[in-house]
């Protein structure tokens, strides 16, 4: 076989390659590290104020701030993960970052309905609940779309590849 002839085996379609231009540009990785850096340096900002007081805080407080960390680690972890792949990821970056947003958000609104609950008046928990179920609904709508998106690249992938053999 000629070494024109594997070169073109090799190519990417135009029209895959054009999809997939968005993934993979400069715009993108820019954005995956201001996303890394904004969780990593949350993470730490709070360890530093959580290894720094004085006094050890109240449990609860240990357990907000543990989750908080974790949340900003999950994403130093993911921005890291998607910064170190070298090739086009067809939308799973996008449908992993709405998961983590998704179980963020579930999370904190779990979180702020029982502090509400226990501490709040009765217009408190609605306001928690009414605002957790919103943001908990746009998190279900990005993973929705998230996982529509990374369908529609991986068709179309396939189709072109079957229009290539």
């Amino acid at each position: 076989m000629s070494e024109q002839n594997r070169a073109a085996q090799r190519a990417v379609p135009e029209q895959l390659e054009r999809a997939l231009a968005t993934e993979v540009s400069l715009r993108s990785r820019l954005r995956h590290v201001a996303v890394g850096l904004a969780g990593g340096c949350g993470a730490v900002m709070i360890a530093v104020l959580w290894a720094t007081e004085p006094h050890a805080p109240p449990p609860r407080t240990q357990a907000v701030f543990a989750g908080l960390i974790a949340i900003g680690l999950a994403w130093a972890v993911f921005a890291g993960w998607v910064l170190s792949r070298r090739r086009p990821l067809f939308a799973r970056d996008r449908v992993l970052s709405a998961r983590i947003a998704l179980a963020a958000t579930v999370v904190t609104t779990l979180a702020g309905v029982v502090l509400a609950a226990v501490r709040g008046s009765t217009a408190d928990l609605v306001a928690t609940a009414t605002g957790g179920v919103v943001f908990t609904a746009a998190a279900m709508l990005t993973l929705v779309r998230a996982q529509h998106r990374r369908r529609e690249l991986l068709r179309l992938r396939d189709a072109l590849r079957q229009d290539a053999s």
